[in-house]
Protein backbone atom coordinates (compact mmCIF):
# COMPACT_ATOMS: atom_id res chain seq x y z
CA UNK A 1 0.00 0.00 0.00
CA UNK A 2 1.50 3.44 -1.05
CA UNK A 3 0.71 6.58 0.61
CA UNK A 4 -0.21 9.01 -2.30
CA UNK A 5 1.22 12.50 -0.87
CA UNK A 6 4.47 11.07 -0.02
CA UNK A 7 4.88 7.91 -2.69
CA UNK A 8 6.18 5.98 0.14
CA UNK A 9 4.87 2.04 1.57
CA UNK A 10 2.93 2.29 4.37
CA UNK A 11 5.00 -0.33 5.93
CA UNK A 12 8.14 1.84 6.70
CA UNK A 13 8.90 2.34 9.93
CA UNK A 14 10.06 6.01 11.65
CA UNK A 15 13.24 6.08 13.37
CA UNK A 16 14.44 8.48 16.42
CA UNK A 17 18.44 8.99 15.61
CA UNK A 18 20.15 10.67 18.50
CA UNK A 19 23.27 11.65 19.90
CA UNK A 20 23.81 9.59 23.45
CA UNK A 21 24.84 12.28 25.11
CA UNK A 22 22.51 14.36 27.56
CA UNK A 23 21.54 16.64 25.05
CA UNK A 24 20.64 14.29 22.88
CA UNK A 25 18.64 12.01 25.32
CA UNK A 26 17.01 15.05 26.70
CA UNK A 27 15.90 16.36 23.61
CA UNK A 28 14.55 12.82 22.58
CA UNK A 29 12.81 12.65 25.77
CA UNK A 30 11.01 16.17 25.27
CA UNK A 31 10.03 15.76 22.25
CA UNK A 32 8.34 12.08 22.34
CA UNK A 33 6.80 13.35 25.60
CA UNK A 34 4.67 15.88 23.38
CA UNK A 35 4.14 12.96 20.56
CA UNK A 36 5.12 9.85 21.62
CA UNK A 37 5.16 7.20 18.64
CA UNK A 38 6.99 3.78 18.15
CA UNK A 39 10.43 4.48 16.45
CA UNK A 40 13.40 2.26 16.08
CA UNK A 41 16.09 4.06 17.97
CA UNK A 42 19.51 4.87 16.17
CA UNK A 43 22.29 5.95 18.76
CA UNK A 44 25.40 4.98 20.03
CA UNK A 45 28.64 6.78 22.33
CA UNK A 46 29.22 10.35 22.00
CA UNK A 47 31.47 9.95 19.05
CA UNK A 48 29.68 7.82 17.08
CA UNK A 49 27.88 10.59 14.97
CA UNK A 50 27.90 9.37 11.66
CA UNK A 51 24.29 7.54 12.47
CA UNK A 52 22.65 8.06 9.08
CA UNK A 53 24.26 5.70 7.41
CA UNK A 54 23.02 3.41 9.40
CA UNK A 55 19.56 3.83 8.59
CA UNK A 56 19.14 1.71 5.59
CA UNK A 57 17.25 2.31 2.49
CA UNK A 58 13.51 1.35 1.71
CA UNK A 59 12.91 1.08 5.31
CA UNK A 60 12.07 4.68 6.80
CA UNK A 61 9.05 7.03 6.72
CA UNK A 62 10.31 9.97 8.67
CA UNK A 63 12.75 10.50 10.54
CA UNK A 64 13.98 12.49 13.63
CA UNK A 65 17.57 13.67 13.96
CA UNK A 66 18.89 14.95 17.07
CA UNK A 67 22.08 16.61 18.11
CA UNK A 68 24.25 15.06 15.53
CA UNK A 69 26.54 17.12 13.17
CA UNK A 70 24.60 17.59 9.83
CA UNK A 71 27.76 17.87 7.94
CA UNK A 72 29.27 14.22 9.58
CA UNK A 73 26.07 12.69 7.73
CA UNK A 74 25.49 15.10 5.03
CA UNK A 75 25.74 12.23 2.30
CA UNK A 76 23.61 10.12 4.36
CA UNK A 77 20.76 12.47 4.77
CA UNK A 78 20.92 12.82 1.00
CA UNK A 79 20.48 9.59 0.04
CA UNK A 80 17.67 9.12 2.81
CA UNK A 81 15.49 12.05 1.24
CA UNK A 82 15.85 10.86 -2.37
CA UNK A 83 14.84 7.71 -0.88
CA UNK A 84 11.46 9.49 0.07
CA UNK A 85 11.83 9.92 3.98
CA UNK A 86 10.63 13.23 5.84
CA UNK A 87 13.42 14.29 7.93
CA UNK A 88 13.00 16.23 11.00
CA UNK A 89 16.67 17.74 12.11
CA UNK A 90 17.36 19.65 15.39
CA UNK A 91 20.64 20.66 15.66
CA UNK A 92 23.35 23.04 16.78
CA UNK A 93 26.77 21.84 15.59
CA UNK A 94 28.69 23.66 12.32
CA UNK A 95 27.00 23.06 9.42
CA UNK A 96 28.89 24.27 7.00
CA UNK A 97 26.82 21.84 4.23
CA UNK A 98 23.19 22.85 4.88
CA UNK A 99 20.97 22.65 2.29
CA UNK A 100 16.86 22.87 1.60
CA UNK A 101 15.23 20.52 0.55
CA UNK A 102 11.34 20.10 0.89
CA UNK A 103 10.89 17.06 3.02
CA UNK A 104 13.64 18.13 5.05
CA UNK A 105 12.65 21.19 8.03
CA UNK A 106 15.55 22.00 9.96
CA UNK A 107 16.05 23.51 12.92
CA UNK A 108 19.32 24.66 13.85
CA UNK A 109 21.25 27.45 15.71
CA UNK A 110 24.72 27.07 16.55
CA UNK A 111 25.34 29.94 18.74
CA UNK A 112 27.57 29.14 21.54
CA UNK A 113 25.12 29.17 23.99
CA UNK A 114 22.22 26.93 22.24
CA UNK A 115 22.31 23.22 22.49
CA UNK A 116 19.73 20.77 20.98
CA UNK A 117 17.54 20.50 24.06
CA UNK A 118 16.79 24.04 23.61
CA UNK A 119 16.00 23.88 20.28
CA UNK A 120 12.95 21.36 20.98
CA UNK A 121 12.25 23.09 24.14
CA UNK A 122 12.17 26.29 22.03
CA UNK A 123 9.86 23.91 19.28
CA UNK A 124 7.51 22.97 22.07
CA UNK A 125 7.38 26.38 23.96
CA UNK A 126 8.53 25.16 27.16
CA UNK A 127 6.19 22.57 27.78
CA UNK A 128 8.57 19.68 29.13
CA UNK A 129 11.35 22.77 30.28
CA UNK A 130 12.85 21.11 33.24
CA UNK A 131 14.33 18.38 30.87
CA UNK A 132 15.83 21.15 28.66
CA UNK A 133 17.18 22.52 31.72
CA UNK A 134 18.78 19.05 32.73
CA UNK A 135 20.46 18.97 29.31
CA UNK A 136 22.05 22.61 29.33
CA UNK A 137 23.93 21.97 32.37
CA UNK A 138 25.02 18.43 30.91
CA UNK A 139 26.20 20.39 27.27
CA UNK A 140 28.26 22.20 29.42
CA UNK A 141 26.11 25.20 29.51
CA UNK A 142 26.02 26.19 33.22
CA UNK A 143 24.70 29.85 33.12
CA UNK A 144 21.94 29.17 30.58
CA UNK A 145 20.60 26.22 33.23
CA UNK A 146 21.02 28.45 35.90
CA UNK A 147 19.54 31.47 33.82
CA UNK A 148 16.43 29.25 32.98
CA UNK A 149 15.79 27.83 36.56
CA UNK A 150 15.85 31.21 38.15
CA UNK A 151 13.18 32.12 35.22
CA UNK A 152 11.08 29.17 36.42
CA UNK A 153 11.41 30.01 40.34
CA UNK A 154 12.86 27.23 40.71
CA UNK A 155 14.66 26.20 44.17
CA UNK A 156 18.31 26.23 44.53
CA UNK A 157 18.14 22.13 45.75
CA UNK A 158 16.63 21.35 42.57
CA UNK A 159 18.29 23.73 40.34
CA UNK A 160 21.97 21.65 41.47
CA UNK A 161 19.73 18.49 41.26
CA UNK A 162 19.29 18.61 37.47
CA UNK A 163 22.61 20.09 37.05
CA UNK A 164 23.58 16.71 38.51
CA UNK A 165 21.14 14.73 36.48
CA UNK A 166 22.79 16.50 33.30
CA UNK A 167 25.82 15.38 34.38
CA UNK A 168 25.62 12.39 34.43
CA UNK A 169 23.64 11.58 31.89
CA UNK A 170 26.11 13.30 29.23
CA UNK A 171 29.48 11.68 31.55
CA UNK A 172 27.42 8.37 30.39
CA UNK A 173 28.17 8.77 26.96
CA UNK A 174 31.81 8.95 26.56
CA UNK A 175 33.44 5.98 25.88
CA UNK A 176 35.24 4.28 23.05
CA UNK A 177 32.58 1.91 22.56
CA UNK A 178 29.37 0.77 24.33
CA UNK A 179 31.46 -1.53 26.10
CA UNK A 180 33.07 1.56 28.19
CA UNK A 181 29.68 3.13 28.85
CA UNK A 182 27.23 2.23 32.17
CA UNK A 183 24.33 2.01 30.39
CA UNK A 184 23.95 2.25 26.54
CA UNK A 185 22.51 4.94 25.33
CA UNK A 186 19.31 3.27 23.61
CA UNK A 187 18.64 1.48 26.90
CA UNK A 188 19.45 4.76 29.11
CA UNK A 189 16.34 6.73 26.82
CA UNK A 190 14.10 3.69 27.15
CA UNK A 191 15.03 4.39 31.39
CA UNK A 192 13.42 8.14 31.00
CA UNK A 193 10.73 7.03 29.22
CA UNK A 194 7.91 6.65 31.86
CA UNK A 195 9.26 9.93 33.80
CA UNK A 196 7.91 13.17 32.46
CA UNK A 197 8.81 14.79 35.73
CA UNK A 198 13.25 14.66 36.06
CA UNK A 199 12.90 14.70 39.42
CA UNK A 200 10.87 11.67 40.00
CA UNK A 201 13.64 9.38 37.29
CA UNK A 202 15.97 10.88 39.58
CA UNK A 203 13.91 9.34 43.13
CA UNK A 204 12.82 6.25 41.44
CA UNK A 205 15.30 4.97 38.26
CA UNK A 206 17.53 2.42 39.69
CA UNK A 207 19.90 3.78 36.16
CA UNK A 208 20.35 7.07 37.67
CA UNK A 209 21.80 5.21 40.96
CA UNK A 210 23.67 3.49 39.01
CA UNK A 211 24.96 6.56 37.35
CA UNK A 212 25.43 8.40 40.11
CA UNK A 213 27.72 5.70 41.54
CA UNK A 214 29.82 5.32 38.52
CA UNK A 215 30.41 9.27 38.25
CA UNK A 216 31.41 9.97 41.54
CA UNK A 217 33.96 6.57 41.59
CA UNK A 218 35.79 7.63 37.95
CA UNK A 219 35.26 11.40 39.40
CA UNK A 220 37.81 10.41 42.15
CA UNK A 221 40.25 9.93 39.68
CA UNK A 222 40.31 13.59 38.31
CA UNK A 223 42.43 14.73 41.35
CA UNK A 224 45.72 16.01 40.89
CA UNK A 225 45.70 15.54 36.90
CA UNK A 226 48.33 17.90 35.52
CA UNK A 227 48.58 19.19 32.22
CA UNK A 228 51.33 18.24 30.13
CA UNK A 229 51.28 21.44 27.69
CA UNK A 230 50.32 24.90 29.12
CA UNK A 231 50.32 28.60 28.76
CA UNK A 232 48.66 31.15 30.98
CA UNK A 233 45.22 31.18 28.76
CA UNK A 234 45.60 27.23 27.35
CA UNK A 235 46.24 24.00 28.93
CA UNK A 236 46.56 20.48 27.49
CA UNK A 237 45.52 17.09 29.49
CA UNK A 238 46.65 13.47 28.37
CA UNK A 239 44.60 11.47 30.08
CA UNK A 240 45.49 7.05 29.98
CA UNK A 241 43.98 4.03 27.95
CA UNK A 242 41.41 3.39 30.53
CA UNK A 243 37.59 3.34 30.49
CA UNK A 244 37.60 5.76 33.82
CA UNK A 245 39.49 8.34 31.69
CA UNK A 246 37.34 7.95 28.64
CA UNK A 247 34.34 7.62 30.70
CA UNK A 248 35.01 11.05 32.61
CA UNK A 249 36.87 12.89 29.96
CA UNK A 250 34.08 15.26 28.71
CA UNK A 251 33.11 16.10 32.49
CA UNK A 252 36.63 16.88 32.94
CA UNK A 253 36.93 19.01 29.83
CA UNK A 254 33.73 21.23 31.07
CA UNK A 255 35.00 21.19 34.75
CA UNK A 256 38.57 22.65 33.60
CA UNK A 257 36.56 25.90 31.49
CA UNK A 258 33.91 26.17 34.17
CA UNK A 259 36.87 26.97 37.03
CA UNK A 260 38.76 29.19 34.38
CA UNK A 261 36.55 31.05 32.42
CA UNK A 262 38.42 32.86 29.70
CA UNK A 263 40.98 29.85 29.00
CA UNK A 264 40.75 26.90 26.82
CA UNK A 265 41.54 22.90 27.01
CA UNK A 266 41.90 19.78 25.54
CA UNK A 267 41.46 16.59 27.02
CA UNK A 268 43.19 13.24 24.83
CA UNK A 269 41.97 10.26 26.00
CA UNK A 270 44.36 7.39 25.14
CA UNK A 271 42.59 4.62 22.88
CA UNK A 272 42.99 0.95 22.54
CA UNK A 273 44.30 2.12 18.48
CA UNK A 274 47.15 3.63 20.23
CA UNK A 275 45.49 7.21 19.34
CA UNK A 276 43.64 9.45 21.58
CA UNK A 277 40.16 11.48 21.31
CA UNK A 278 40.33 14.92 21.84
CA UNK A 279 37.86 17.34 23.73
CA UNK A 280 38.34 20.77 23.15
CA UNK A 281 36.76 23.93 25.17
CA UNK A 282 37.27 27.44 24.40
CA UNK A 283 37.50 30.10 26.27
CA UNK A 284 36.54 32.80 23.65
CA UNK A 285 34.20 30.74 21.55
CA UNK A 286 33.16 33.71 19.20
CA UNK A 287 36.46 34.66 18.28
CA UNK A 288 38.33 31.66 18.93
CA UNK A 289 35.54 29.14 18.24
CA UNK A 290 36.72 25.22 19.13
CA UNK A 291 35.08 23.47 16.11
CA UNK A 292 37.21 25.66 13.59
CA UNK A 293 40.30 24.54 15.16
CA UNK A 294 39.24 21.13 15.34
CA UNK A 295 38.38 21.01 11.99
CA UNK A 296 41.99 21.28 10.23
CA UNK A 297 42.13 17.42 11.59
CA UNK A 298 40.51 15.16 10.29
CA UNK A 299 37.56 13.14 12.38
CA UNK A 300 37.17 16.45 13.85
CA UNK A 301 34.33 18.80 14.46
CA UNK A 302 31.61 20.19 16.46
CA UNK A 303 30.50 23.81 18.02
CA UNK A 304 31.86 27.02 18.89
CA UNK A 305 32.24 26.25 22.55
CA UNK A 306 33.28 22.68 22.35
CA UNK A 307 34.38 20.36 19.91
CA UNK A 308 36.50 17.80 19.57
CA UNK A 309 38.71 15.16 17.10
CA UNK A 310 37.48 11.56 17.13
CA UNK A 311 40.51 9.91 16.20
CA UNK A 312 44.02 11.59 16.39
CA UNK A 313 46.70 9.07 15.76
CA UNK A 314 49.84 9.01 18.12
CA UNK A 315 52.21 10.79 15.86
CA UNK A 316 50.02 13.75 15.47
CA UNK A 317 50.18 14.88 19.16
CA UNK A 318 52.61 17.32 18.56
CA UNK A 319 51.53 18.70 15.85
CA UNK A 320 48.13 18.92 18.21
CA UNK A 321 50.07 20.60 21.06
CA UNK A 322 51.51 23.27 18.69
CA UNK A 323 48.87 24.21 16.84
CA UNK A 324 46.43 24.23 19.72
CA UNK A 325 48.87 26.36 21.81
CA UNK A 326 49.18 28.54 18.73
CA UNK A 327 45.59 29.00 18.34
CA UNK A 328 44.18 29.24 21.74
CA UNK A 329 47.11 30.56 24.18
CA UNK A 330 49.82 33.16 24.47
CA UNK A 331 53.49 33.75 24.05
CA UNK A 332 55.49 31.36 26.58
CA UNK A 333 55.01 27.98 26.23
CA UNK A 334 55.85 25.46 29.12
CA UNK A 335 56.40 22.17 28.64
CA UNK A 336 54.82 20.25 31.72
CA UNK A 337 56.05 16.42 32.44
Amino acid sequence: MTNPSSGITDDRQAYDVFNGDADGICALHQLRLADPRDAILVTGVKRDIALLDRVPLGRARDICVLDVSLDANVDGLKRLLDDGCQVDYFDHHAARQVFAHPRLRLYWDEAPDMCSSLLVDRHLRGQFRPWAVAAAFGDNLEPVGRRMAAEMGMPEPQAQALNLLGTVLNYNAYGECIADLHIAPDRLYRALQPFADPFAFIAEADEYKVLLEGYRHDAKQMAGLQPQWSQPSAAIYVLPDAAWARRISGVFANRLAADAAGCSFAVLTGQSNGGYSVSVRSGAPTTKPAHRFCESFETGGGRMAAAGVNRLPAGEIERFAAQFLAYFGTLGTELGG
